[in-house]
């Protein structure tokens, strides 16, 4: 029996203290409790380092609180951190610096965190991105359904030197931020952006952790949408960072290539998926990009944007540099499976040979 109960068979009738103590305590009954939340933050170079500074103090000042911030590095980089943090680690909220324990580069250094976290919740921020004050409390809000497994934010893109005329939004995906296309309300997405993003952590145990270094968090979210259902990812666009964009990743070079060469890496990281992997989001962007940006730039040059043939012919190279990339990477990956096939055949030959002639 609660305590609301008790009090009110004892009170007398129509007792406003009765109605009160009994509407507050069904309020708390309905409430439910936030999860607590790590922050977890990976690093691998002294180069970012004021921006690595700007976003462990980002997570310190949220609105919400973390019940911790782990800034994960690897070993160079840790000698710096190690002290620098030191007497951040009985403060509130608590800041410690570990050392990544697992060759490889971010999915190594997020599973090293990941390990370490006492959170519920593992929000993941960037090392070169800071948090608007309330994104913790508008990214891990949703948590509050039980069917939600994974949460991401909007990353917005704060340039160097000024954003390039001729770099077309539907591409800012290249700087790992949010780009043209995706929902602007709270919605399903398949593929959260690794910047900002959240996820339950008996969930990701459940998945086994990140299985690809490179591309950590479309693994993340296809593994879980797997065995949770689509509606399980949900990207909150209100949910917000802000993504620093050095003038090193502005030029046309640094376009191609990674219009290139992530969607040949996508190939390996697809074949190790089994049956989680699937191309929609591929196939709906190249859509969305082609039926809806290319016509909107042919629109913007002929009300007199110069840059707006710049952008289509950006949009139009993007999309089929990253299709050359996709076969690329398959044609890779048909050759490294059949030389595993031709392998043993090999080994057994060469035993028989080793062997001489037959038995005496």
């Amino acid at each position: 029996m609660t305590k609301a109960s008790v009090v009110g068979t004892t009170a007398p009738p129509g007792s406003k203290t009765v109605q009160l103590e009994d509407d507050v305590s069904s309020e708390q009954r309905q409430i439910p409790r936030r999860p607590t939340i790590s922050v977890l933050i990976c690093a691998y170079t002294e180069d970012r380092w004021e921006l690595l500074v700007q976003s462990v103090a980002s997570a310190q000042k949220q609105t919400l609180q973390p019940c911790e911030i782990i800034v994960c590095v690897d070993q160079p980089l840790f000698r710096r951190c190690a002290p620098y943090w030191a007497d951040s680690a009985a403060s509130t909220p608590p800041t410690r610096v570990i050392q990544n324990k697992f060759d490889g580069h971010l999915g190594a250094a997020r599973n090293t965190a990941a390990e370490a976290a006492a959170g519920e919740i593992l929000a993941f921020l960037d090392d070169d991105a800071a948090a608007d004050k309330d994104w913790l409390d508008i990214l891990t809000e949703p948590y509050q359904d039980e069917r939600i497994g994974a949460v991401g934010g909007r990353p917005i893109p704060v340039f160097e030197i000024g954003r390039p005329a001729w770099f077309p939004v539907q591409f800012d995906w290249v700087f790992g931020c949010a780009y043209d296309g995706l929902p602007t309300s709270r919605g399903p997405l398949a593929h959260l952006i690794g910047a900002n993003m959240s996820v339950r952590r008996t969930l990701l145990e459940r998945v086994g952790g990140f299985h690809s270094d490179r591309h950590d968090d479309m693994d993340m979210c296809h593994r879980v949408a797997h065995i949770e259902g689509s509606e399980a990812v949900i990207y909150e666009p209100a949910a917000t960072v802000r993504h620093f964009v050095p003038a090193s990743r502005t030029t046309w070079k640094y376009f191609w290539r990674r219009c290139f060469f992530v969607n040949k890496g996508k190939v390996e990281a697809f074949a190790q998926m089994g049956d989680a992997a699937t191309l929609g989001a591929e196939t709906r962007f190249v859509w969305y990009t082609l039926t809806k940006g290319v016509p909107r730039e042919i629109l913007q040059a002929a009300k007199g944007d110069a840059h707006g043939l710049a952008r289509t012919a950006a949009i139009i190279a993007g999309v089929g540099l990253a299709a050359a990339g996709h076969l690329a990477g398959r044609i890779e990956l048909v050759r490294r499976l059949r030389r595993r096939c031709q392998q043993p055949t090999k080994q057994i030959l060469d035993t028989a040979a080793q062997g001489g002639g037959p038995e005496k």
